[in-house]
């Protein structure tokens, strides 16, 4: 029930806050000296219990938030300084248990009532902590932050190369690049904290001056106290007081020294301590042998050297059996194991590799472009290509998988599909693409080529004529431009080939996400997957995108008992889905200015159609006239600045779509029934007769 009353008030959240007020607190607030010693000892505990967890970790992000712990614990010596300097001003006369039992143990028992031993160990330990292990620790803080800083782009990057070639997903790839940026967070932060515990000693060493000379004024000329009791007095209490703060930030400086020292790995120090240090028993030895002849020297400690050396010995002849035993049961093992041929020799089905579905080759002069250290960033247009297909088109496609290729031209570069090279192209880094759109003023100085996408004309320029080359007219573009927009074109005119089997389930799931019983009606218990995968094909094939899936959906289902010949479908689908299809090409007109045909070469192929056997048997010189007037009909389109869209009733549509794909690219056929009745028709091109 408390537990719960906590969480739902949210006072777990200012535990925090509280913590640090109280601390502050401690400054202002007079403390008994029984609260002063549980605040001492419970000081001392927080150090250890620091010390055996930077112990305990495998790597520093696992005690991410050492830092503020440094920086808490530091406060918290400094406001018991200050809370017990106070009593000890104050109380001091009364004698040496005036600011509680633990001062009064570290000021006469660690030191035996010596004020001079005192001071002496006092400053050994300020020295240790502030000249050694900080400022060691500080250093190896600055250094890897530097590091790690440096190495941040190569790591992203990694994981970017990672991403992109399907190897993680975006969850993993998204803790990766948190936990390289919290990495460098922690080293700049050890940085910094490692400034508080400097400046830490140095307030306790002035502290401690403080403490001794306002005691000495204090009981001298207030309580009227000998000179010589005053400073032993007082002194003892400051002593106390600053060996009770001293040695728990002795022991959260090492803490911190063994943060940032070691190196990650799967096992903790002590671990790490075990398996490295006393690996080789031949060191043992040989270090037994060197402590025992120094023992044999006249005048030296002979027990102390003889017992040491002595019992490495035996530690070295202990570890030599153990590793005989384990080398005789390894042996004896591989003895009784049946001989095989080796794997490397033996074929596998891990042997078999898979084509990249979606492959980008690069030469090695390229390989800055897919480089973020070097301030490439077309992995970064990649992954928008594919964010922006995916939108655009309706599906996700493969990853592109990206390597150097040295048997191609160094500033060449090939794009496969399915292994087969689809597009290639050179690309010349440091260089600017000036493509000609048709309406330039003049030519400019370079290497002649076409842009790989499209093909217009274009010249690789320097980059210091870019600015010319805008004002005369060209549109300019840099290298990893000119690759991602050669890829974007491909992936749009290959929407088709890239939608396999695998992502069409993946598409269907995600639908079922919205509304699954219509998924489930339609795959499998309706049509098979292969059939939906096809039609699918099919409107992508001709231009078409499938975002609107539900559309789609409830055709086939709808359609799918008559009939499940992927081709009918296809028209099926096509109907629904008419009125997108015209605003693709008609976006914002109430007027489709459309090409014809004439109503005889309609009739003419209509009949050519049915009595073929297969129903798509042209006669050849007819099939020529077509292809020379639709030819013809979609270039007078195009000077109009009109779309080249073919209106042809729906019986001939398949059959015209497929006839021309290949002859007349640019063409796109459209049936009668596909067109909303609220557009109106305007011929401005026949085929077949006059408009």
């Amino acid at each position: 029930m408390l537990q719960n009353f906590v969480k739902r008030a949210g006072l777990i959240g200012m535990v925090g806050p509280a913590l640090i007020v109280l601390i502050l607190a401690m400054m202002v607030l007079p403390l008994p000296p029984i609260l002063l010693d549980i605040l001492f000892t419970f000081n001392i505990a927080v150090s250890i219990m620091v010390l055996l967890v930077s112990m305990n970790t495998n790597k520093a992000l696992d005690f991410a938030i050492f830092p503020t712990v440094l920086l808490i614990t530091t406060l918290l010596r400094l406001s018991l300084n200050v809370a017990s300097t106070r009593i000890v001003l104050l109380e001091g006369h009364t004698g040496p248990d005036a600011a509680g039992k633990v001062i009064e143990s570290f000021g006469n028992f660690l030191v035996g009532g010596n004020y001079t031993v005192g001071i002496v160990v006092f400053a050994i330990l300020v020295v240790i902590n502030f000249v050694v292990i900080t400022k060691g620790a500080g250093r190896i803080a600055e250094v890897g932050a530097r590091f790690t800083l440096d190495a941040m782009p190569g790591k992203q990057m990694a994981i970017d190369a990672d991403l992109n070639a399907g190897l993680i997903g975006e969850d993993v790839a998204r803790k990766r690049r948190a936990e390289i940026a919290q990495e460098a967070d922690f080293y700049g932060a050890m940085d910094g904290a490692s400034k508080f515990v400097r400046g830490d000693a140095v307030a306790g060493i002035i502290i401690l001056f403080i403490n001794i000379i306002g005691g000495l004024i204090i009981g001298v000329l207030q309580h009227g106290l000998d000179i010589a009791v005053a400073a032993k007095t007082y002194t003892l209490l400051t002593i106390g007081d600053g060996l009770v703060a001293q040695i728990p930030a002795l022991v959260i400086s090492t803490a911190a020294g063994l943060v940032v020292s070691r190196v990650a790995s799967d096992e903790n120090i002590g671990q790490q301590l075990i398996r490295q240090l006393f690996k080789q028993p031949q060191i043992i030895i040989l270090t037994a042998i060197i402590i025992g002849s120094m023992g044999l020297i006249p005048s030296m400690p002979h027990f102390a050297f003889l017992s040491l050396a002595g019992a490495m010995g035996a530690l070295a002849y202990y570890l030599l059996q153990k590793n005989e035993q384990e080398a005789a049961a390894q042996a004896q093992a591989e003895a009784t194991e049946i001989p095989v041929i080796p794997e490397s020799n033996e074929a596998r089905w891990e042997d078999v590799e898979q084509v990249d579905v979606l492959g980008l080759e690069v030469g090695y002069r390229l390989i800055s472009l897919v480089d973020k250290a070097q301030d490439g960033d077309l992995l970064r247009r990649i992954k928008g290509i594919r964010k922006k297909f995916t939108q655009d088109i309706g599906f996700l496609p493969p990853a592109v998988h990206i390597r150097d290729n040295l048997d191609l031209r160094p500033n060449g570069y090939r794009i496969t599909l399915k292994g087969v090279e689809v597009g290639s192209g050179e690309a010349f880094p440091n260089m600017l693409l000036a493509i000609n759109p048709g309406s330039v003023t003049g030519e400019l100085p370079g290497m002649q080529t076409r842009d790989p996408a499209f093909g217009l004309p274009a010249v690789w320029i320097d980059s210091a004529m870019r600015d010319q080359a805008q004002a005369m007219g060209y549109t300019v573009v840099d290298p990893g431009t000119v690759v991602a927009t050669h890829l974007s074109h491909l992936l749009s005119t290959r929407a088709a080939e890239l939608l396999g089997r695998q992502e069409v389930q993946q598409l269907l799931d995600h639908i079922a996400k919205v509304s699954p019983k219509l998924v489930e009606d339609l795959v499998p218990k309706t049509l098979p997957l292969g059939v939906v995968q096809k039609v699918l094909q099919n409107l992508l094939d001709e231009g078409m995108h499938i975002r609107d899936m539900r559309t789609i959906v409830e055709t086939l289902a709808e359609n799918a008992p008559r009939t499940q010949d992927p081709y009918q479908l296809t028209s099926l689908v096509r109907v629904a889905l008419g009125p997108a299809i015209v605003q693709q090409f008609y976006p914002s007109t109430q007027e489709l200015q459309v090409i014809g045909m004439d109503k005889e070469l309609e009739y003419i192929l209509i009949q050519a159609m049915q009595s073929s056997q297969n129903g798509i048997g042209i006669e050849p010189g007819l099939a020529d006239t077509v292809l020379r007037e639709t030819r013809a009909a979609a270039e007078t389109q195009e000077q109009l600045g009109l779309p080249a869209v073919m209106l042809v009733p729906a019986q001939l549509r398949d059959l015209l779509a497929r006839f021309l794909k290949r002859a007349v690219p640019n063409i796109r056929v459209i049936s009668h029934d596909e067109v909303p009745d609220f557009k109106t028709i305007r011929v401005t091109a026949m085929v077949g007769g006059r408009a």
